[in-house]
């Protein structure tokens, strides 16, 4: 009845979309909307939002969609690297925010120290390279058109750089407009939640949360001009509907696909599946500051529970492949995976000898979505066999990730883990480097805070690797870092790397999935 009623729905608020036949001029997406919980580029995360903002908002370069080296430029034409790592970018002329205000450098500044001053989860990857609040004003300065941020603390330039092409942490924000709606000094926190104040390809033209998001072309925009009149997205939970959906036409592209769904369309000609290797992990992690797993023996007779092959061979298929390190494969200093395998015998030796013979119960969150479902149920039927009795609690994303993010959680199966630059350190600041462990600290953006994991001679280990400009020398340190969070028995098990597979009509062009999550849609038309 719901997609019935949905249909009707948008029957009823415009000619927006016809079924069994989408309009030439207007690309529909089904997807799942549970973690699409805010529009402001500060609070966001996950792929499906992360996805709609980088086509509401720019950022001042952008990240290759393919070539994991190459940096383009956005609303920067041009940039600098000075020999003390300072970036200084330089705005192009004639971009315009989509209420025509024009994009300024301070736009530039006041988006960033917004971000870093709100704490919400893109200030996690300016904290992990040293900004905060009460120092940003050192480093970061506007000086006519042009924007030059210095390093906070030593660096690779080339990460500083790669900052200022992810929409959360860096989406330029229209300024004036935003702060016509601020209310009691929040920044306009509220009403950048659904709306938004951006100069992107696309506008904001109607968002219900869990049923539609309607974006706008921007017909004034500063780059490539969109080809779609508009962009609805429709939220679709279930991989079946988007199936049916896109094989019958009322959709263009579906995202979230289950396994199976995904491998009967490859067999169809009327669309095209596009596998994309993309950022992070899936994983399973607990929190310390649970005392039972604060004791690395329960961790470890955790990691002795987790069916790796089996997982990865009949779940994870077009969702992501085995990985079980903390570092992407093909980075420098990535070491091939360790030969974990289930061993029950081991696991309940080790939760004896932790004082727990009998197991215990936990508690286990999961996104009510594949791959994330399926996962958790065979986590649950293999920490069974030891005793480790996991009731699964699936939800939305608010509900699964908002415990996470508040370290009040005992297990989950989760996704993320950095990855968006070609550097083990992306990887590591997201799951390995926690800046400072307390609870008031609010780290939200990094994992291996949310799990509270702290390892201090690990923070050193990787912030030496960081600056080490010797290859070979930077290499054996990133190995070694790896080898000792494998040794420390962390509260973060890699299971598979994200890999993103969308499917669409095959008549739809120019679509690029991208490994960090920043589809843009200017460049997609249909070919009818």
């Amino acid at each position: 009845m719901k997609h019935v009623a949905l249909a009707a729905a948008l029957t009823l608020s415009a000619p927006i979309v016809a079924l069994a036949d989408t309009p030439p001029d207007q690309l529909v997406v089904g997807l799942s909307m549970n973690n699409i919980l805010t529009l402001d580029p500060a609070a966001i995360s996950g792929r499906e939002a992360t996805g709609v903002i980088a086509n509401l908002y720019d950022t001042l370069v952008e990240l290759d969609p393919v070539d994991k080296t190459k940096v383009n430029p956005g609303l920067a034409s041009a940039w600098t690297i000075a020999d003390d790592g300072a970036v200084t970018f330089t705005l192009r002329e004639g971009a315009k925010f989509t209420s025509g205000n024009p994009v300024t450098a301070e736009d530039v500044v006041w988006s960033i120290k917004r971000n870093i001053s709100l704490g919400l989860v893109g200030a996690g990857v300016w904290s992990s390279f040293g900004y905060k609040a009460n120092n940003i004003d050192q480093f970061l300065s506007a000086d006519g058109d042009q924007i030059t941020i210095r390093p906070a603390q030593p660096t690779d330039p080339q990460l500083t750089l790669a900052i200022f092409g992810k929409p959360d942490a860096s989406a330029v924000i229209d300024k004036k407009t935003a702060l016509s709606h601020e209310t009691n000094g929040d920044q306009a926190a509220a009403w950048l939640k659904i709306n938004a104040a951006g100069s992107g390809a696309f506008s904001l033209t109607r968002w219900s949360s869990n049923e539609m998001l309607i974006l706008t072309r921007s017909d004034d925009y500063w780059g490539e001009k969109p080809q779609m009149k508009r962009v609805i997205y429709r939220h679709m939970p279930e991989s079946q509907t988007k199936r049916l959906m896109l094989e019958k036409g009322d959709i263009d592209v579906a995202i979230g696909l289950s396994v199976p769904d995904i491998a009967a369309l490859s067999k169809n000609p009327e669309v095209e599946v596009q596998r994309t290797p993309s950022s992070g992990f899936y994983f399973l992690a607990v929190s310390m500051k649970d005392e039972r797993f604060k004791n690395p023996d329960v961790r470890l007779a955790i990691r002795y529970l987790i069916d790796y092959e089996g997982i990865n061979k009949v779940i994870m298929p077009n969702y992501g492949t085995k990985r079980l390190r903390p570092v992407a494969e093909g980075v420098i200093g990535s070491l091939p995976d360790p030969d974990y395998k289930v061993d029950v015998a081991k696991a309940k030796e080790l939760l004896a000898r932790a004082g727990y013979p009998n197991g215990f119960s936990v508690r286990l969150l999961t996104l009510n979505e594949p791959p994330f479902a399926d996962a958790a149920t065979a986590i649950q039927a293999t920490l069974a066999q030891a005793g480790i009795k996991a009731e699964i609690v699936q939800g939305a994303g608010d509900q699964i990730y908002g415990p996470m993010r508040e370290r009040k959680f005992e297990m989950i199966v989760g996704r993320g883990g950095g990855g968006q630059e070609p550097h083990p350190h992306s990887n590591l600041r997201a799951l390995v480097i926690n800046p400072n462990n307390a609870d008031d600290a609010k780290l939200s953006g990094i994992i291996g805070w949310r799990t509270s994991f702290y390892d201090e001679q690990l923070n050193d280990m990787s912030a030496k690797a960081l600056v080490e400009r010797d290859h070979d020398k930077q290499k054996a340190m990133y190995e070694d870092i790896q080898t000792r969070y494998e040794e420390l028995v962390p509260a973060l098990q890699p299971i598979s790397a994200v890999i993103d597979s969308v499917v669409y009509r095959a008549d739809v062009r120019g679509y690029q999935n991208h490994y960090g999550w920043t589809v843009r849609l200017r460049s997609v038309s249909k070919q009818r």
